[in-house]
């Protein structure tokens, strides 16, 4: 299962191209079994947004394997950031339960920089990296006292400055070049996790 907003759902792309379907593929290719990849996600999404899209959802607790990438549209609306501390806990509980209470079934991904971006450049590109750093220390800190992994994305999100393949056509959002460049990122916690329940 995989929480999160557009940088989960692919906005711009197929939806067959996005990183959880393109892990999923990965990881089928490697012979393991996928038998369904559920994602809750939408456009726009808050983390607030989010807990509110899983009460809709009512997701049962037996997943294999949970990612969540939430926080960019709580920059972007500059909401409180001690928001995103209470939800991002709140959120990551959650998690481990639909891994039916496993945190070694967990992994967290960072939130991309889009400051970098076309889109990012007509705001304040130097606000949004900073404050995008900040929103993924809070995460990356909140991931290590329930020992789950953080994957880190953001550097790969910033090749985009100067590889234009790397987005949508919306000059925000990643390409689906992109988005396995994430895959080949994840792919080794996502292995490492797996034969730890071998």
């Amino acid at each position: 299962m995989a929480l999160g907003d557009s940088y989960t759902i692919g906005t711009g792309i197929d939806v067959e191209e996005n990183w959880p379907m393109q892990l999923s593929d990965l990881l089928k290719d490697n012979n393991l079994t996928v038998r369904n990849t559920k994602i809750i996600a939408a456009n726009g999404w808050t983390t607030t947004d989010l807990k509110e899209g899983i009460l809709y959802e009512n997701p049962d607790s037996s997943y294999n394997m949970v990612s969540l990438l939430i926080g960019v549209n709580n920059q972007y609306q500059g909401l409180d950031i001690e928001l995103y501390k209470t939800d991002f806990r709140e959120l990551l509980e959650q998690s481990i339960a639909f891994a039916n209470g496993d945190s070694g079934k967990v992994f967290v991904v960072s939130i991309p920089n889009y400051g970098v971006t076309p889109f990012g450049k007509l705001r304040d590109a130097e606000k949004v990296t900073r404050e995008i750093a900040s929103y993924n220390e809070i995460a990356k800190n909140i991931s290590a006292e329930y020992g789950i992994p953080f994957v880190n994305i953001t550097p790969i999100s910033e090749m985009a400055e100067d590889d234009r393949d790397l987005l949508a056509s919306d000059d925000l959002h990643p390409s689906a070049k992109m988005y396995g460049m994430w895959v080949k990122e994840i792919m080794p916690t996502v292995t490492q996790l797996l034969q730890n329940h071998e």
